[in-house]
């Protein structure tokens, strides 16, 4: 397959280092001395499931210089796909399909209603990666990296199972959802969940989940944003609640988000595509959204001062 990586970051870096380690024709799309260290030196990716380097790789920072392509792996911050949108579109051809993999459950709808729905699949992946240097990927934890995704109305079609064969081919835990917006929705209330109480808190999963209070209060946003999901029609199994309420103690003590991670250290963060959406969604489904309600107004200053609209001075 032909397929273009727009941000060559951890997740990107990840698959489409995979992918193109398999065979696939590869071409990243990245930006700066991270771009050029890529074009000179390759591609390297060192993971716990066994280092690898793609060399020589094929990168560039301007999509018209790529062409059409079978597929694009779309892998930015939940915040910037639209803008990506708009600029993936020399890479579409009539065939084309996109695939999201960042957190939140809106990617879907923002390509199709850029790019239109012909264009768009649902996807969401797991895996713990950044970028360790110029050119380097590290993967230091999921130690079953995998991607899920469907076309936006569930059928089945030739070019998911054509993707699907391609990761798994690349060594990649892959399924196509039954259910992709189930999919979505089940992942967002688990890392919204540890995302808020997370960065509300200020502290990794081993001390707040020690704290009863806040270990029943994590219980209760997980419980809000499940009820967010049945009003909005999303027939999430009420024993995934369950699940996520138990996730905790499966974490290392050290673990912490990337939107906790992100506030904390002052940058532009997922908050309005993660806790956002929960209150937004539920101010229109007129459903008690407290919990999230607080959790967003408490971080929305720090977001606002790292994206520049206010000042210490304000």
């Amino acid at each position: 397959m032909r397929i273009a990586v727009f941000g060559t970051g951890g997740v990107g870096g990840y698959f489409g280092g995979r992918l193109a380690e398999a065979g696939n024709d590869v071409i990243f799309i990245a930006r700066g001395d991270h771009l050029k260290a890529i074009q000179s030196s390759g591609l390297r990716v060192d993971s716990i499931l066994g280092d690898f380097v793609i060399t020589p790789a094929q990168a560039t920072d301007d999509p018209s210089e790529i062409g059409e392509v079978d597929v694009v792996l779309l892998a930015v911050k939940a915040w910037q796909v639209r803008e990506a949108a708009k600029t993936i579109r020399p890479l579409l051809g009539r065939a084309t399909c996109v695939l999201p993999l960042q957190n939140g459950v809106e990617a879907l709808d923002i390509l199709a209603d850029e790019l239109g729905p012909e264009h768009a699949l649902g996807g969401l992946c797991g895996v713990v990666a950044f970028v360790a240097g110029l050119g380097h990927i590290s993967h230091v934890a999921e130690s079953e990296p995998f991607v899920t995704f469907g076309e936006r109305d569930n059928r089945s079609s030739d070019r998911t199972t054509n993707l699907l064969e391609a990761f798994v081919a690349a060594g990649v835990k892959t399924q196509i959802a039954p259910n992709i917006q189930v999919a979505l929705w089940q992942k967002l209330i688990l890392i919204v969940s540890l995302s808020s109480i997370g960065a509300i808190t200020r502290t990794p999963v081993g001390t707040w989940r020690a704290v009863p209070e806040t270990r029943a209060m994590y219980n209760d946003v997980v419980r809000e944003v499940y009820t967010v999901a049945q009003a909005h029609g999303i027939d999430v199994p009420e024993e995934h609640v369950q699940t996520v309420i138990n996730w905790p103690d499966r974490l290392e003590a050290a673990a912490t988000t990337s939107l906790q991670r992100d506030i904390t250290e002052g940058y532009p963060s997922e908050l309005e595509e993660q806790v956002g959406v929960v209150v937004r969604l539920g101010r229109e489904l007129g459903v008690d959204t407290n919990m999230h309600t607080f959790i967003y107004n408490s971080l929305l200053p720090s977001e606002r001062q790292a994206r520049g609209e206010i000042s210490a001075a304000d």
